[in-house]
């Protein structure tokens, strides 16, 4: 059973939403479960865990969320090396193009990047975020 932990920033529900699909799957997959809001994880979890999944939705121009979430991925970022990342959000504008230029960093922070950024545009499918979540699981 794998070590799993969910962490995500959520400003109208969309990505929390979607952050609890992809727990369920985990778990559904056989994943060992940890669900946590930007502001109660710390950059030491990255040492606890062999999944992780990561959500923010798009915001302005097309970036992450700047105020909580950037700050704690960056704290992060130099140690995914290695670890198994995938990456989800919402948006309400663009063409996923905050997703592309993330998964880009991940990748060049020399994570395994599980699939394409999964995205979905305002509320969530929670079913597909599930499946993905279980997909993430088998990873």
């Amino acid at each position: 059973m794998s070590k799993a932990v969910v962490v995500y920033w959520s400003s109208t529900g969309n990505t929390e939403a979607m952050a609890k699909a992809v727990a369920k799957g985990l778990q559904e997959g056989g994943a060992d479960l940890t669900l946590l809001d930007t502001s109660k994880a710390q950059a030491d979890l990255i040492d606890q865990y062999e999944l992780f999944a990561f959500g923010c939705p798009a915001m302005g121009a097309e970036v992450l969320e700047e105020e909580e979430f950037e700050p704690f991925f960056k704290s992060i970022e130099g140690k995914l090396a290695g670890k198994k990342v995938a990456l989800f959000g919402s948006y309400g504008w663009g063409d996923g193009q905050w997703m592309r230029d993330w998964q880009k960093r991940t990748t060049d922070a020399g994570a395994l990047v599980f699939e394409e950024g999964f995205i979905q545009q305002e509320a969530p499918d929670e079913e597909a975020s599930a499946a993905f979540g279980k997909r993430f699981a088998a990873f």
